[in-house]
């Protein structure tokens, strides 16, 4: 289990990614469309650069949903290898068996 601070902490992250993300898509249009002027171009990367950083969509970390842990993460499912295994071992997990033999 993580520590309550970091899971609130990606939340508020990923609250300000879903905020600010038209307007920094709109600006890195801006600096990568090559037929723009120069000091557009700069102007635009300049506003990018005073945006707050935990808009930014890299800043989120993947953690599980149940448990908050951020290793051994299953993007498709949302969960960590742990919580995987023992809900797969449970049958809550629709088309997922564990092998035993």
């Amino acid at each position: 289990m993580s520590k309550v601070s970091s899971t609130e902490k990606n939340k508020r992250r990923r609250k300000l990614t879903a905020q600010y993300a038209p307007k920094r898509a709109r600006l890195k249009a801006v600096t990568t469309d090559l037929k723009r002027p120069v000091e557009e171009r700069f102007a635009a990367q300049l506003k990018l650069a005073e945006m707050p950083r935990n808009g930014s969509k890299t800043r989120i970390r993947n953690r599980c949903e149940l448990t908050g842990r951020s290793r051994g993460y299953y993007r498709k499912l949302r969960l960590c290898r742990n919580q995987l295994r023992e809900l797969a071992t449970q049958g809550l997990i629709p088309g997922m068996v564990k092998a035993s033999w």
